[in-house]
């Protein structure tokens, strides 16, 4: 039951939400302030209305407190919407965003947050050394500060409570972290400025990022408009961030050709998975999730339907895949078939090797004790690969934009393209690959000229 008491000329309304585990009676209240003009007699109804409205939403549990500051409701955001909504990773890298956005805009009532508090905001994010990971190299003056005072690395580490090998690279300016960089400093009292340079080249953050905390503020805010909460969203008064538009990274076909010779040397289980992406244009995730349930050798058929992710707070995890669009059936050349019948016997040798430690969890690609193999460890050993054989500097998802690029200017059809590669939309695809697709359209019309202007003679 709800009571009701008189604040001067506003009405505060309390209401029992239950109590807590430590017994103590939950309250809830509100506030209500008769329009002016309204006589007694309206008063009162409109008052008896609110408690019964307010006690109904409090009683299913659809009340928020309208003075509620902007991290107050981001805490209730992630944790009644958030985790129920969201992917891991999606959630991790929201969660990485609002810490940033509750530093400058946290403390703020959502009720009073406006547009030019979000435009600061933003600027902010495009200044330099914004950026929690930049980075810092040694200049030359600490390793002669070291030798005059006769500090070793060893010495060093075991003071700054880091590993010697972190200091040796400290030491011979290659980039390190700041608190690296802090901790070396503290241990030698020094001043950072002094002795460390900034690696100017991520001194800022991109615009694409700066460009994500908008979406991430704004799905936050959307939800307290629905909610009731607030009765506009302040981001649709804001212009967007700009985001330069990059294009995807790839490889044209005598690189690709290169990178396939060059996995030819490596170990038999990478050079199966890259071979495997790179002929299909699966995700990272999607490859490494992969069961051998999934693949029909027979028939040269891949079924997608999962991913393979890792967070430091989970370790390595199975997931859906990125979109309902993203299941898929896929056909694979023989090339890529072959590998995988070779990659399973020498699995098979695995497991008789490893015996008891044998972890049966029948991915495709795994560790040397059955293990699922993590994401980042794919990535590292890429990484390392295409320095050793002198490859353009790609990433593992530049083999899916290689497939999706060779297949357009072979004379694939967009809609196919877009299917193999899991696309929600044949508009994504276009989008990507508007270089790709530029470049299809120029050699037909070259050809239609060279046809007609041959038939002409």
């Amino acid at each position: 039951m709800a009571t009701i008491s008189k604040r001067g000329d506003t009405y505060r309304i309390r209401v029992s939400a239950g109590y807590d585990l430590s017994g103590r009676q939950i309250i809830k209240s509100t506030t209500w302030k008769p329009s002016p003009g309204m006589t007694e007699n309206q008063i009162k109804k409109e008052l008896n209305r609110q408690a019964t409205l307010f006690e109904e939403q409090v009683k299913n549990g659809l009340y928020v407190k309208q003075d509620m500051k902007l991290a107050e409701f981001s805490d209730l955001w992630f944790s009644d919407y958030g985790k129920a909504h969201l992917k891991p990773t999606t959630y991790k890298r929201y969660s990485d965003c609002m810490q940033r956005i509750n530093a400058a805009l946290g403390h703020i009532r959502l009720s009073k947050l406006q547009p030019h508090h979000i435009i600061s905001f933003y600027n902010n994010l495009s200044e330099s050394g914004i950026r929690s990971d930049t980075k810092y190299a040694a200049l030359p003056d600490l390793a002669n500060l070291m030798k005059q005072n006769k500090i070793t690395q060893a010495v060093l580490a075991e003071s700054a409570d880091l590993s010697t090998s972190t200091v040796r690279q400290a030491v011979h300016g290659k980039n390190i972290s700041a608190s690296t960089a802090d901790a070396i400093c503290k241990a030698l009292e020094i001043k950072k400025e002094k002795y460390f340079s900034v690696d100017q080249t991520k001194q800022n953050l991109a615009g694409a990022t700066v460009l994500y905390h908008h979406h991430v503020l704004s799905s936050i805010l959307t939800t307290a408009v629905q909610w009731q909460v607030i009765p506009s969203n302040p981001c649709n008064r804001v212009k967007p961030p700009e985001a330069s538009k990059h294009e995807a990274k790839y490889l044209d076909e005598e690189q690709a050709a290169q990178l396939l010779s060059s996995l030819d040397t490596e170990p038999l289980r990478y050079r199966t998975l890259f071979t495997l992406i790179l002929f299909t244009g699966m995700r990272r995730g999607e490859a490494l999730g992969l069961t051998w349930e999934d693949i029909d050798l027979k028939n040269g058929i891949v079924n997608i339907n999962k991913s393979s992710l890792y967070l430091p707070e989970r370790g390595i995890f199975e997931n859906d895949t990125k979109t309902e669009s993203s299941h898929r059936i896929i056909k694979i050349p023989e090339t890529a078939t072959e590998l995988l019948r070779l990659h399973k016997l020498e699995q098979n040798k695995d497991r008789l090797k490893a015996g008891d430690q044998w972890q049966d969890c029948n991915k495709v690609f795994t560790t040397w004790d059955g293990a699922p193999l993590n994401p980042d460890t794919a990535s590292s050993w890429f990484s390392k690969f295409i320095k050793r054989h002198d490859l353009p500097d790609i990433t593992i998802h530049s083999l899916r934009h290689t497939n999706a690029t060779l297949m357009i200017a072979n004379g694939t059809d967009i809609k196919t393209v877009s299917k193999r590669l899991g696309h929600a939309n044949v508009t994504t695809t276009g989008n990507i690959y508007t270089h790709a697709i530029r470049s299809a359209d120029e050699r037909a019309a070259e050809a239609l000229n060279g046809l007609f202007t041959s038939k002409k003679a």
